[in-house]
């Protein structure tokens, strides 16, 4: 019989064996039968091995628990009528075995009621028959229960075989996929089942579907050996317990393993000295309002930011200003009582942490006048010691505030009765006269001068004198070079302009104009020859020839200045018109170089051009409210950017970058936006009188000098304040330049020295431009108390060209 009926068995006879006895009809014979009866099943099932049911079982309400649930009426119905049949049967026997136990109870109680003594023999034979009786009928009954057990377990046994066939699992690897976590699902459900159990059975469990899971074919250790002889992977292979599958290690479960018998973290990625980052502290974060992020013109500071900063920056390195946590720190320091350890130990760590020790001053040694035994020059003679006498009220006009006194020996010397007072005044002394530290400053004369770098780290820039250029009878009263820097232009008071080789110094080409020319331009345009002279109350537009560079370039500038523009592009209000007049030249004029004249109200004063080429900015003298015009050569047209006079106009020049005018008054000069018509910021010089203005070629910085020996430099960006005044020269500064390419810039005036200044100008917003001087070159001669007129850098070469008033042009390299 196979073990599962063998305990199927058991179970039901057990089941029955409960329910059957009733009321106090349970004797001693049928407790040994029965226990001989479990006896003979136990055997029998241990005979069959059945590990399920080989222990005790102790707990009798899980047994019977189990029992109703593997014979209720729902499973009892499945072995069909026969079954129902059997248990009606067995339940009439029942009731009728409880019937005539109940009847041989009443005789058996009836039979002992008796008193008499000669019935105890009949009494014993009567009970002999009933017990056999009884044990009859006992035998008779457990053979039916036996026989109708076996009946029903065969026909359950039958179905289970029919619906369910037992087979092994498919045997499959269960790492293959990579994942070796203990979260996978488990292919053996024994659950907590201990391993053991299954020793003597083919298989290790049940998978989910109750299917049973195959034991692996067992080896001894001799297969053992040879397998680990052939097999190379032997000696990383493992069991696992729960499969019985032999599971190979990759290499990434032996570096693992490698890792946790070191004791490292298992993980390689794992940095163990990693920064913490403290994801939740005290401190409350400031988080936008918004999802995405802010757009980059949102983190570029404005102007008023930049110069807000740097305010701010200046302030903190000055020390005028001071951080949160300076001031807090001063506070803590403030309120902080600081005692002087007058007791402490004099070591260099106490003296380092403690204030500074100031010592008292010692008395003065004894003089002779003291000693117990004076020379005679120090003794008093009578007339000394009355008048000593007579000072007793004013003690302090004394000569000495004490008598001196000669004795024999130091033994004979008396107390000193007022030793006791002068100590005790001593000691407040010490105690309550304060003690101050007085520092003794020490300035030099080279302390004062600030620290500025070498000249000699600051080349190239012109040192000497290595061309002249004469011929001109009179003052010389502008110089320019061309935008290649190869010819000069000078223009001066005997109403010529000239043209100059600046390599050899010959004068290629002679304008006569006329009259005094006050200033003379070239066109910053690399593709026209074209000059600006002021003669007069004329601007003239002049093409120095074929001669004067390329001749192509001359022949293209005599085409665009030929055909005058249409009728509509002239037009001019009335203002503009009654204030400057554009007039076409004759042929000797032309046949002369001049090809336009436009005539102002008033003589000029100065004449600049703009970048491009196309405008020009001129000035009339004392011209007022009309003082400056600006002028479009393609349309010759004019216009009048100002309705009311600022003041008497100097000059006026284009910002090299920008649209915006720079116009020198007497005492400021102000900036304007030509686009937007209005004053962008108005520079405060602080000079008397402005004689001429320069812009940096960055277009943040401008120059101006005035007739007071003042050169002041603005900085734009920073305020409308100079940023530093130089003083450099002993007469008036007429002329101030910037070179185009290096870090350059010049003034001269009336001293008879250009001065040559660095004046670097820095990308960074936060460092100021560097302003050094360096050199001193000589000028041209003085005449009429006039010195050096204009100044004029090379394009490309450091060098610079003063106009003079002696009719020369000099040239420093």
């Amino acid at each position: 019989m196979p073990p599962f009926r063998t305990g199927l068995l058991k179970r039901k006879i057990e089941f029955d064996g409960g329910i059957k006895p009733c009321g106090n009809r349970t004797t001693q014979e049928e407790n040994e039968n029965s226990d001989k009866d479990e006896d003979l099943l136990k055997g029998e099932l241990d005979n069959e091995e059945d590990g399920t049911d080989s222990e005790h079982e102790s707990d009798e309400k899980s047994d019977t628990e189990q029992d109703k649930l593997l014979f209720d009426n729902d499973v009892d119905s499945l072995l069909g009528d026969n079954s129902s049949d059997h248990s009606a049967d067995e339940s009439s026997e029942l009731t009728d075995s409880e019937n005539d136990s109940d009847e041989e109870s009443e005789d058996s109680g009836s039979e002992s009621v008796g008193p008499t003594l000669g019935s105890s023999d009949d009494t014993q034979d009567k009970k002999k028959g009933v017990d056999k009786k009884k044990e009859l009928r006992k035998r008779s009954m457990t053979n039916q229960i036996k026989s109708k057990v076996s009946d029903s377990i065969q026909k359950l046994s039958n179905e289970i075989h029919s619906n369910v066939t037992s087979q092994p699992v498919q045997q499959k690897d269960e790492y293959e996929s990579g994942d070796s976590s203990d979260e996978e699902e488990r292919v053996n459900t024994a659950g907590d089942v201990p391993s053991w159990w299954y020793d003597e059975f083919p298989h290790l469990g049940y998978d989910l579907d109750a299917r049973r899971i195959a034991r692996p074919q067992r080896r001894d250790l001799i297969d053992d050996f040879l397998r680990k002889c052939e097999d190379p992977e032997f000696w990383r292979t493992v069991k696992d317990p729960s499969t019985g599958q032999d599971v190979i290690l990759s290499k990434d479960d032996l570096k693992l393993i490698e890792r946790i018998r070191n004791g490292n973290v298992p993980s390689e990625t794992h940095d163990e000295y990693e920064p913490w980052t403290e994801w939740f502290t005290r401190e409350v974060l400031a988080t936008p309002l918004r999802a995405f992020p802010e757009h980059k013109r949102s983190f570029l500071p404005s102007r008023s930011e930049q110069m807000q900063v740097a305010r701010l920056v200046h302030a903190l390195k000055m020390g005028w200003s001071h951080t949160r946590r300076e001031i807090a720190a001063r506070r803590r320091a403030a309120r902080a009582r600081a005692f002087y350890d007058l007791w402490g130990s004099d070591d260099a760590v106490s003296r380092r942490a403690a204030p500074r020790h100031l010592p008292a001053p010692r008395r003065p040694p004894p003089a002779h006048a003291e000693s117990y035994n004076p020379p005679p020059e120090y003794l008093l003679d009578r007339k000394e010691t009355k008048e000593w006498e007579k000072l007793r009220e004013t003690p302090w006009k004394r000569k000495y505030t004490f008598l001196p006194t000669r004795h024999a020996s130091l033994r004979e010397v008396p107390a000193y009765e007022r030793f006791t007072r002068e100590r005790f005044l001593r000691c407040l002394d010490l105690y309550l006269a304060p003690r101050a530290l007085k520092m003794r400053l020490t300035i030099r004369a080279d302390d004062l001068v600030p620290k500025l770098p070498s000249p000699r780290d600051l080349q190239p820039f012109p040192t000497a004198e290595v061309l002249r250029l004469s011929g001109h009878e009179g003052l010389v009263r502008s110089v320019d070079f061309d935008p290649a820097g190869q010819y000069a232009l000078t223009a001066g008071e005997d109403g010529t302009v000239r043209v100059w080789e600046v390599a050899s110094g010959r004068c290629l080409r002679t304008l006569a104009l006329g009259e005094p020319a006050a200033a003379a331009r070239w066109t910053p345009v690399a593709g026209l020859s074209l000059v600006a002279a002021a003669a007069g109350a004329r601007l003239l537009l002049l093409n120095p020839g074929a001669d004067v560079g390329a001749h192509r370039v001359a022949e293209r500038t005599d085409r665009l200045l030929r055909d005058a523009p249409p009728a509509h592009d002239v037009q001019m209000d009335e203002r503009t018109r009654a204030a400057v007049k554009w007039e076409e030249v004759d042929e000797a004029s032309w046949a002369r170089g001049v090809r336009l004249s436009v005539r102002h109200l008033g003589p000029l004063a100065h004449v600049a051009w703009h970048a491009r080429g196309d405008y020009l900015a001129a000035t009339v003298r004392d011209g007022g409210a009309r003082a400056v015009l600006v002028h479009q050569v393609s349309r010759r047209r004019s216009q009048l950017p100002f309705r009311t006079a600022k003041g008497l106009v100097q000059c006026a020049v284009f910002h090299p970058r920008d649209p915006r005018l720079l116009v020198a008054t007497q005492r400021a000069v102000r900036v304007y936006d030509l686009v937007k018509q209005q004053l962008v910021r108005k520079l405060l010089t602080g000079a008397q009188w402005v004689s001429s203005v320069a812009v940096h070629p960055g277009g943040d910085n401008v120059l101006v000098g005035s007739y007071d020996r003042k050169l002041v430099w603005f900085d734009l960006e920073l305020s409308g304040e100079p940023y530093q005044t130089l003083r450099l020269h002993g007469g008036a500064v007429r002329a101030v330049a910037f070179h185009p390419r290096y870090p350059l810039f010049a003034s001269a005036g009336d001293d008879e020295r250009i001065v040559v200044s660095h004046g670097m100008v820095y990308q960074e917003l936060t460092q100021n431009p560097l302003l050094v001087p360096l050199k001193q070159l000589r000028g041209p001669e003085r005449r009429e108390d006039l010195c050096v007129l204009d100044l004029r850098f090379h394009p490309t070469q450091p060098w610079l060209a003063a106009a003079g008033a002696d009719g020369t042009v000099r040239l420093y390299s």
